[in-house]
């Protein structure tokens, strides 16, 4: 394969674009980690890997059940996201998790712009053992190339959908799981009590926090006390304090 107007080389251009990505319900994934993660943990996802030239395959993969294209260097320059490819990307089709919502312990994700903070957040609910990760209206593409790289492969260790976050939280009220919201209107970790082990966390966008009106359905607004003059911390990093903060019973 050595043309750039082969039909599957065109296709799989594509979906270095969000609306492709989108209707074909395919990514690529790019890179020996996450391509290595994804072999181990997730190996029925993959569609089809592609190889530079001069890259090796390690012999202790698994693939015989998936098919394998070696392209030229120009090929792979072009289906490349990073600046400097890692040899091999694997098309990858899009998760298809519905989970059954029970009492489980859950981040759901108001419109985060940035794919690097999107895909911490990810891995960071991947470390703290949530049942899923939900991506509510307005958050960038949980396929996003730098969101991949940044999650790095926790997308094959739970959920991430894609949910209106206001229905969600009904559904949620109605299997009595409490619902926190990140919010520098809220009351400090001090003076919440955290009565059950499981729980919905909202988090929201970088400048704007999350929406208003969806802060007015959760069952408390918490903040993280601070003594420095900073405004506000990344959403990335307090998020992970909140969910140590949930996991640990409340204990500020």
């Amino acid at each position: 394969m050595v043309s750039l107007q082969n039909e599957k080389v065109k296709l799989w251009k594509k979906l270095k674009i969000r609306k492709w990505r989108d209707r074909e319900q395919q990514y690529l994934l790019e890179g020996p980690h996450l391509v290595q993660e994804a072999v181990f943990s997730a190996k029925e996802q993959i569609n089809t890997i592609l190889i530079d030239v001069a890259f090796h395959l390690p012999q202790d993969w698994p693939l015989d059940t998936i098919e394998v294209f070696q392209v030229t260097h120009k090929i792979f320059t072009e289906l490349s996201q990073t600046e400097t490819p890692q040899g091999i990307i694997a098309i990858c089709e899009m998760s298809q998790s519905a989970i059954q919502l029970q009492q489980g312990r859950y981040l759901l994700v108001d419109g985060v712009q940035d794919p690097g903070n999107l895909g911490t957040l990810i891995r960071t609910a991947d470390a703290f053992g949530l049942d899923a990760v939900f991506l509510g209206d307005g958050c960038v593409d949980g396929y996003n190339a730098k969101t991949l790289r940044s999650a790095q492969g926790s997308h094959f260790h739970l959920p991430v959908i894609h949910r209106n976050l206001f229905s969600l939280a009904d559904e949620m009220k109605n299997q009595k799981i409490p619902l926190y919201g990140s919010s520098l209107q809220g009351d400090e970790l001090h003076k919440v009590t955290v009565e059950r082990p499981y729980f919905g966390l909202v988090v929201g966008n970088e400048g704007n926090g999350a929406s208003p009106e969806l802060l007015a359905e959760m069952d408390q607004q918490v903040k993280i006390p601070m003594a420095g003059r900073a405004e506000s911390l990344n959403v990335a990093v307090a998020s992970g304090i909140l969910l140590y903060w949930l996991q640990s019973g409340g204990l500020a």
